[in-house]
């Protein structure tokens, strides 16, 4: 079950990783779709740091419980300031996948990462 645990950090990651890796060639975009819901275009920056460290982070494994705190923070917000126009069908699925991330999140938190990270290692090299 260890390798489970593994891959489900890996894959919730993936999603932020590659949305964030793209949005750097489209930063301006990025920025504008911001300012329409009332997002400031500074914080596109921290955004971004956001979607490409943070799962790094999770992937290994490391401080898992605190990153997987602001990574479900992070996704709800998102999908309560650019989800929730329910009369479009799309914007309720997306709103609803984002809920079910920021679930998967949660479930890190309450779980733990498991065996295979960083975590696991350092604290049985304290016992």
């Amino acid at each position: 079950m260890h390798i489970v645990e593994f891959f489900g950090r890996l894959f919730l990651s993936l999603l932020f990783l590659i949305e964030g890796l793209g949005k750097i060639s489209i930063e301006q975009d990025v920025i504008m779709y911001m300012e329409d819901y009332g997002v400031p275009g500074i914080l596109f920056l921290p955004a971004l740091v956001l979607e490409i460290l943070f799962p790094l982070i999770l992937i290994a494994g490391y401080k898992t419980k605190w990153t997987a705190s602001i990574m479900a923070l992070f996704t709800f917000a998102v999908a309560i300031i650019f989800h929730t126009d329910f009369g479009e069908s799309m914007q309720l699925m997306l709103f609803l996948k984002d809920i079910a991330i920021a679930g998967g999140f949660m479930i890190i938190i309450a779980n733990g990462p498991g065996k295979i990270s960083l975590d696991y290692y350092f604290k049985s090299k304290q016992e």
